[in-house]
């Protein structure tokens, strides 16, 4: 670009932002400075299953698998959410009645990527569901683990209780500690490429299947 291109560039630039800045003069000092949010609660007046099923639908919506079961019916659910032969990495602190599920399951004793890279799949549990979104929130507790056994691995398998579903994000928010590692799941990881094909597995899991245990 020569020099009266340039000048000719900038002054194109300024007129519109001349403009712009013209067309916001009336509309200046009353504007929120935060994004208006439903607060937390706003939700709350569907019934819990409604709730549940809410979730169900919206998790299936992002191509994940959905399963709903007993606590009785745990053990044998996550059984048949792995693939046969399957080497799966567990958090050191999953609970019995979902560690007894999986055929010799593999304790994270803190892998490195390598090892992760060559398991088949994960289960853990996680900390809060979000029924609007269809959104499964982790928070690394031990019965959790780390976040990079729930990236690394092609499957994951991931144990909620309807309990733990609630409406709306807002509503998430005010049970996460903000100071702990969040990973926010929407259905299995996805992108687009150069040709918007949709390309599934390039930052985490390329399966979920999300298990929802329903009150006895």
């Amino acid at each position: 670009m020569n020099r009266a291109e340039n000048g000719a560039d900038n002054s194109a630039r300024a007129e519109i932002l001349g403009r712009v800045r013209a067309a916001l003069l009336d509309v200046g000092g009353d504007l929120p400075d935060a994004p208006v949010v439903a607060p937390a609660g706003a939700g709350a007046g569907a019934a819990p299953g409604d709730l549940v099923a809410l979730f169900a639908e919206r998790v299936a919506d992002y191509r994940a698998t959905v399963v709903r079961c007993s606590p009785d019916d745990l053990t044998a659910a996550v059984a048949a959410a792995l693939p046969a032969g399957a080497r799966v990495v567990v958090p050191a602190g999953l609970p019995d009645d979902v560690r007894a599920g999986i055929p010799d399951p593999i304790a994270d004793t803190g892998l490195s990527a390598t090892e992760l890279d060559a398991v088949d799949a994960v289960v853990t549990r996680c900390r809060v569901g979000i029924a609007e979104t269809g959104t499964i929130v982790l928070d690394h507790e031990p019965d959790q683990g780390r976040r990079a056994i729930t990236l690394v691995p092609d499957h994951h398998v991931c144990v909620v209780d309807a309990g733990q579903v609630v409406p709306d994000v807002p509503d998430a928010f005010a049970l996460l500690d903000p100071h702990r590692p969040q990973t926010w799941i929407s259905g299995p990881s996805a992108t687009s490429d150069i040709e918007l094909d949709r390309v599934e597995g390039v930052h985490g899991p390329r399966r979920l299947l999300v298990i929802v245990v329903d009150p006895a």
